[in-house]
């Protein structure tokens, strides 16, 4: 299959290198080495069943014990898919945020806690700190400051949306990955899940699966596509969309697909 994957010359958050992902008997991704660079959002678009988000969610090592990983994943000079790394250390660095918001059935304070407490953060003042920091980094602190102690589960689904982006913040990681986490929100939530990343790529690398072409160009610095389980293009966002250079890229974006 023909690909060509861009040069980006820019320091790297985090690189795949020969990629392999197996369930069972069967191979949903093929041989990809990818570069995502750092403090940028890099979208990954493609049909469904393209193999996307089983990529997207082998960077944290969310798939362990499920299917076999093969390949490297260079994180910081260090190849995180070998056994002997921590995976929980591992999605420390690099949280998660699903398709679905799937906040914890507490209150909207102990949403953030809760993980804090877990990785060993008890001083009152430094959750404290850490809860106002992460919301506000999550375009949510305005709205839900005077109601910290209300359940979680009341809030509307895009704020509940960007609590459980707060919730992946508050650990501080360095890398966040997305996957289509605006898919089951309405466009006035969406528009303010796509302006809380913009701001969030200051101080972090994203990774967003979406399905959404149009959600790809408006919030991401590039654009890889997906086919088939391999990686057919990567390029700058602007670029790919305008003067894709392999055809089968040209014709998913011209909906001439399949």
């Amino acid at each position: 299959m023909e690909n060509y994957i861009a040069k980006t010359n820019l320091e790297l958050a985090i690189e795949t290198k020969n990629l392999e992902v197996i369930y069972g008997d069967h191979q949903v991704v093929f041989d990809s080495s990818l570069e995502f660079p750092r403090h940028k959002i890099t979208a990954i678009i493609g049909a469904s069943g393209s193999g996307k988000s089983t990529y997207l969610r082998s960077l944290n090592r969310m798939h362990d014990k499920t299917v076999t990983v093969n390949g490297q994943i260079v994180y910081r000079g260090v190849d995180i898919n070998q056994p002997s790394v921590n995976a929980y250390e591992v999605r420390k660095q690099i949280g998660m945020v699903f398709q679905r918001p799937n906040p914890f059935a507490k209150s909207i304070r102990n949403n953030l806690v809760f993980p804090l407490k877990e990785n060993g953060i008890t001083d009152k003042r430094v959750l404290d700190e850490r809860v106002e920091e992460s919301l506000k980094e999550a375009a949510l602190w305005d709205e839900v400051k005077d109601d910290l102690n209300k359940s979680a589960l009341e809030l509307s689904g895009g704020q509940q949306q960007r609590l459980c982006i707060a919730r992946a913040l508050a650990l501080r990681p360095d890398i966040l990955l997305m996957d289509e986490p605006a898919s089951a929100l309405d466009p006035i939530s969406t528009e303010k899940v796509e302006a809380t990343m913009r701001k969030l790529r200051r101080n972090y690398t994203i990774i967003i699966v979406t399905h959404n072409m149009q959600q790809a160009s408006r919030v991401s610095d590039f654009t890889t596509f997906f086919h088939q389980g391999r990686v057919v293009e990567f390029a700058p966002t602007q670029e790919l969309f305008q003067t894709p250079r392999v055809k089968m890229t040209e014709d998913y974006i011209s909906g001439n697909f399949g």
